[in-house]
């Protein structure tokens, strides 16, 4: 490293020392007034709809904004005390001998393969035949712009099929991957500079068309995570027009650092995971 380079990394940290600390004093959380919509379609759902998913065996494969997912179930379930789930970190198909919502990290961020893999691995390591519902979701830092979306959806659907043959029983459920905001502060754009989080147009492009190719696929057994991210309170699209042609956001108001869910965001994705998967329930 050369000193120039050396000390433009000083100038960064001294910034990040600075700046963060003013940063997060300076913060609050949004606003989750307007949530009362989304709950009130919650509320709307029939009680013995909430009742049979709680009794549901449910796997959920994830990194970090499913991880905000699944902290947003909980606040939802401290708002609605109708939902009950018994929410654990756990891959052990022993767990799985009574109701539970089972979740767990799995691959390596930058790595799809390696989520596919897991995936499979730990169906086909017993939950698969215990379990009513199964899904996972790639991470944002998944899909790129050098990214061969073709290969990628290749194997994930190879292994989607395989699954399915498999466990007849079992509801695999596939989730879009999720998105970037524009930079949001200069917290963004400092992590930007500094490799933590990435986001450029051409990457959001490539979500999008990988996305357009599971809708295309899976139809009703899809989850449009990046949908619910595009879409803010008040119904409008997050979006962004290249060449023409517009392509979808994470709505600034759901993100603090561009790319993962705050409070307002994770209860957003949580309320409308659970009404897709209430869709499977009878009336």
């Amino acid at each position: 490293m050369t000193k120039e380079t050396m000390g433009v990394a000083r100038h960064v940290k001294i910034l990040v020392m600075v700046l963060v600390p003013m940063l997060l004093s300076g913060c609050k959380e949004e606003s989750l007034t307007h949530l009362g919509d989304h709950y009130a379609r919650l509320g709307r759902v029939p009680q013995e709809k909430l009742r049979a998913l709680s009794l549901k065996k449910v796997f959920f494969g994830h990194k970090s904004v499913g991880q905000n997912i699944i902290e947003g179930l909980q606040d939802v379930m401290r708002t609605t005390p109708l939902i009950r789930l018994d929410i654990r970190e756990t891959t052990n198909q022993e767990e799985f001998d009574q109701p539970i919502f089972a979740h767990a990290m799995i691959g390596k961020n930058k790595n799809p393969s390696s989520k596919i893999i897991a995936f499979r691995e730990i169906l086909d390591s017993g939950v698969g035949q215990v379990a009513d519902i199964a899904f996972f979701k790639f991470c944002f830092v998944d899909i790129d712009h050098t990214s061969d979306l073709g290969a990628i959806f290749k194997e994930y659907d190879e292994t989607i099929a395989y699954l399915t043959g498999k466990y007849p029983k079992l509801k695999i459920i596939t989730v879009t991957v999720p998105l970037l905001s524009n930079p949001v502060d200069i917290m963004t754009k400092l992590k930007k500079l500094l490799g933590r989080l990435p986001w450029d147009k051409l990457d959001n492009i490539r979500r999008n068309e990988y996305n357009k190719m599971l809708r295309a696929r899976y139809g009703e057994s899809l989850f449009d995570l990046a949908k619910t991210e595009s879409t803010s309170l008040l119904g409008e699209k997050a979006e962004f027009t290249k060449n023409g042609k517009s392509y979808d956001l994470l709505d600034r108001s759901f993100t603090n650092d561009g790319g993962h869910l705050n409070p307002l965001g994770r209860q957003i994705a949580a309320i409308d995971l659970l009404l897709y998967l209430l869709s499977f329930e009878p009336n």
